[in-house]
């Protein structure tokens, strides 16, 4: 690479008193609430300001437009770091806002909320997830670039853009950015720069106590490009010099193969006299007369508060107009692509819609009916090969267990470096197969960020038992409504001789416990196919597939009294009734169907009717009216029986106070699956006896029936949908 001398940053006296402004709104912010973080606000205030001023490409104007810049603050605790931004640029925050932080309704929660606040790019705050988000954003850009302007010089494309984040000791002691980072390493994502602010301090104050490695030697190992700008001058004396900073952030971008590390060095809480340098200034207000000392310090009266200087707000109002004008001149760009590129003009407008391509559930393989039947997960890979063609936004891969998930579409690249390609998986930077080694925790995070970024639609695999590595990912992508989809096989005791440390048994219930995660676990190949339409059709939140690693039944549809899949987006249906009005009602879920449908024709030989529900999300079950819940389950139909190899908690409140449940309360062993399922009573004869003892318990209960439980749906609170924007 050939060294370019960066520009000489104009920076005026108004510049600093921008600067300066921060630093006092963000210790008025925190002394107003009572609580929160200045130190890094105060600290960060000059390189926020030049990212934010100087640096990024982006309109306030319009914080959705397709050609800015993204800006990640992984260190989302020092939220006023961003928010204080937001209201220089005229984001749309105010001066009120900024008064009301982490109050109730109020624009400035604890923490940035993705669709909450104006140009907050995602939701951060649990320590190193924005670094995998931000990974995942230059990772999006990447294979949108490939999709709609990939002949374009590097770095003079329609859709080339930066992604910016600056990152805390925390968020790099966190694993989950480790894993990312050696991730974006090995992608080679030269849109990426990282600005560590290394002040060597915590909520435990100094970080020496636990954390001691060299970072920026860490980041050269996973082949970023690194660099150091050291404030504080070895500890000689500190000097804020935005210059230097400036000069690493151009570097950064001249650097297209290697994502970009730059370690800043600062003083936390500069310049707080008596507590700067401390872990009290880090997560607490500074105090009267602590903010008092700094605003001498600063040459402000101590007597004013969110003090705001008209020529400074107008200063940095600026950013307006050249936001306006930078969107403009793209527009020009855009205008020349789009007449140049209708195909693929319109393919970007479908995919910024989220709108599905005309016909495309034709492609949708579908199964006869066999007794053997097959897989759910081979099932869900078929699915992928076949929509592959007809989705180009639907990609994604698995965390080095892609021929157990079943997550390759046949006859499509990684993506990778094209020098990276192997025997087994060959590819290019634009691939569509993603590869994310055995790194869970990141896989979820990058798939947020990837969903956040606004085209592609991304998939990510691994056992179900090791959805607890992603588990504060998959959190995140609920909280933020991302139509991120997993694909967790091997969903059961089914997967056999592995054993206990392999096989879940909680996992489908504490999954369900997550607000607004769709947990779905289809009962045949059919269902599996239905099941990744509806996932499809829904834009507004994650799903998991929970799939099996053993062969199930293909069922009859339509015929010998089984239903079609057509009721399978709606959660819950009657797979196959009963002859009259049936006695029981047995609910089965994946491989555990075959159980329940095994078990209705026994009861019917000794004269019992069952009625056989499969229940293939509770969450979109949950979601339908009560008309139709009660043509499912009747609520007078207190004899019910749910079957599913986990553990029966989620059930409860579906079987109600006469019902009973098939399930596992214990670990599993190591053995074939059948030997599992026989010793651990998951058996059609369990359901046999549950669903008689049912019967006699519904028969001792008098008074109104009891529909089935519906739990709350939805990730928000009320704060949340009255401050939306």
């Amino acid at each position: 690479m050939t060294e370019k001398t960066s520009p000489k940053l104009e920076w005026t006296e108004l510049d600093q008193r921008a600067v300066d402004t921060v630093r006092v709104l963000a210790m008025d912010a925190v002394e107003k609430v009572g609580n929160g973080h200045p130190g890094t606000a105060m600290s960060l205030a000059p390189a926020a300001y030049l990212l934010f001023q100087k640096v990024m490409r982006h309109n306030p104007a319009d914080p959705h437009w397709a050609g800015r810049d993204r800006f990640v603050l992984s260190a989302g605790h020092s939220s006023l770091t961003l928010y204080i931004q937001l209201y220089l640029a005229g984001f749309g925050l105010e001066l009120d806002d900024l008064k009301s932080l982490r109050t109730w309704g109020s624009k400035t929660p604890g923490h940035p909320e993705y669709r909450h606040t104006p140009g907050v790019e995602t939701t951060t705050g649990p320590l190193g997830q924005g670094v995998g988000n931000a990974v995942g954003m230059a990772m999006a850009a990447r294979r949108e670039r490939g999709l709609l302007d990939p002949d374009a010089p590097r770095g003079e494309g329609l859709f080339d853009h930066n992604i910016y984040v600056i990152a805390s000791d925390g968020d790099l002691e966190e694993g989950v950015s480790a894993e990312a980072s050696s991730l974006a390493g090995h992608q080679k994502l030269g849109n990426l720069t990282v600005i560590y602010d290394a002040n060597k301090i915590s909520i435990e104050d100094n970080t020496d106590i636990a954390f001691s490695e060299d970072v920026a030697a860490r980041y050269a190992a996973y082949g970023w490009h690194v660099q150091d700008v050291d404030w504080t001058n070895g500890g000689t004396g500190y000097e804020e010099d935005v210059q230097a900073l400036y000069d690493a952030i151009e570097a950064a971008n001249a650097v297209t193969d290697k994502p970009s590390f730059i370690r800043l060095h600062t003083i936390i809480g500069w310049p707080a006299p008596n507590k700067q340098n401390t872990g009290k200034i880090h997560g607490s207000a500074l105090g009267a007369d602590e903010v008092a000392a700094t605003k001498k310090v600063l040459g402000w009266d101590p007597e004013q508060t969110f003090q705001v200087a008209d020529e400074v707000i107008a200063h940095t109002r600026g950013a307006l107009d050249r936001g306006k004008a930078l969107e403009a001149e793209w527009t020009t760009k855009y205008d020349a692509w789009k007449a140049a590129n209708p195909e693929r003009a319109a393919l970007l407008d479908r995919l910024s819609k989220r709108e599905l391509p005309a016909g495309w559930e034709d492609a949708l393989p579908s199964w006869e009916p066999d007794a053997k039947g097959v897989a759910t997960r081979a099932a869900s890979g078929d699915v992928l090969s076949k929509l592959a063609p007809e989705l180009p936004e639907l990609w994604g891969g698995s965390a080095d267990l892609a021929g157990s998930n079943n997550t390759t579409p046949k006859g499509q690249p990684s993506f990778i470096p094209p020098e990276y390609s192997t025997k087994e998986f060959s590819g290019d930077e634009y691939g569509r197969v993603l590869h994310f080694g055995i790194r869970e925790h990141a896989m979820g995070a990058v798939l947020n960020g990837i969903a956040l970024h606004g085209l592609t639609r991304p998939y990510g695999g691994t056992f179900l038992v090791f959805s607890d590595y992603m588990r504060p990912s998959v959190r995140l992508a609920a909280l933020m409504q991302l139509p991120v989809t997993y694909v967790w096989t091997h969903d059961s005791i089914g997967l056999g001789e592995d054993g206990p440390t392999h096989q879940p048994i909680e996992h489908l219930s504490a999954l369900r416990a997550i607000p607004g995660l769709d947990v779905v676990r289809p009962g045949d190949a059919n269902e599996t196919a239905a099941a990744w339409a509806t996932i499809l059709k829904h834009t507004d939140r994650p799903a998991g597939l929970a799939l099996t690693r053993q062969n199930v039944p293909t069922f009859p549809r339509g015929t010998d009294g089984f239903a079609t899949t057509e009721n399978v987006h709606k959660g819950g249906y009657v797979l196959i009734d009963s002859d009259g009005t049936p006695d029981v009602v047995l609910i089965g879920t994946g491989s555990e169907l075959q159980i329940a449908v095994e078990a209705r024709t026994k009861l019917a030989e000794e004269g019992v009717k069952a009625r056989v529900v499969s229940m293939v999300s509770r969450e979109w079950f949950d979601e339908q009216d009560d008309a139709y819940r009660e043509s499912v389950i009747p609520a007078d139909l207190r004899a019910r029986v749910s079957v599913e190899a986990g553990i029966a908690q989620s059930w409860h409140d579906i079987v109600g106070d006469s019902g009973r449940s098939v399930s596992l309360e214990h670990y599993g062993a190591s053995a074939a699956y059948q030997t599992l399922y026989d010793e651990f009573g998951i058996t059609t004869e369990a359901v046999v006896q549950a669903a008689k003892d049912s019967i006699a318990a519904a028969a001792q209960v008098s008074g109104p029936g009891v529909p089935p439980g519906r739990a709350a749906a939805g990730p928000v609170g009320p704060a949340d949908a009255h401050a939306a924007n």
